[in-house]
């Protein structure tokens, strides 16, 4: 069970924390911090630079925590938070990937709330740093609010969104 966690915190720790990199750098395919933030305004959020730079540096964090197994349970809610906001924005295209839809977010939450629940296992930083067990209420908690506050700061940050084609993404999506 503690080699399963382990390969599954890595590469989902990775993937989120990669997911992050791309928002505000130019790394891995990345449109460097401009195109993040115009990515943003035309997903219909306000905010701008301000917004990129938080998404960006929550999925960072929380991906490279998830990855540790440091702190899991906030770790877990903050990448619950990001991928929540993701998914809101995919809603309305459908469940299925091939259709731009929130299928992945919604894996990638299911996927935090199970390692804020069952723990990050021996081979963690929580482990070595005596941290875990954690007291039940503290997973349960995470899982509430991790998504909770995604759908509140996907709430106060809604503007409205870009006209098609005035945006990278919508032009080279022709």
């Amino acid at each position: 069970m503690d080699t399963g966690l382990l390969v599954l915190r890595l590469v989902v720790g990775f993937l989120i924390a990669g997911h992050g990199v791309q928002k505000v750098s130019f790394r891995l395919g990345g449109s460097g911090l401009a195109g993040g933030t115009e990515e943003f305004r035309h997903d219909g959020f306000r905010g701008g630079r301000l917004t990129a730079l938080a998404a960006g540096g929550s999925q960072i964090g929380a991906g490279l925590f998830l990855a540790a197994g440091l702190l899991t349970p906030a770790a877990a809610m903050a990448a619950m938070g990001v991928m929540t906001v993701a998914g809101s924005v995919k809603w309305r295209k459908g469940l299925w990937v091939q259709n731009d839809g929130y299928e992945y977010p919604l894996v990638l939450v299911v996927v935090a709330a199970v390692l804020a629940l069952t723990g990050p296992g021996r081979w963690s930083a929580d482990h070595v740093l005596g941290l875990t067990p954690w007291p039940p209420w503290i997973p349960v908690a995470a899982v509430v609010v991790g998504p909770v506050s995604g759908l509140l700061t996907r709430a106060v940050l809604r503007g409205k969104p870009a006209v098609e084609g005035r945006s990278p993404h919508a032009r080279a999506a022709r």
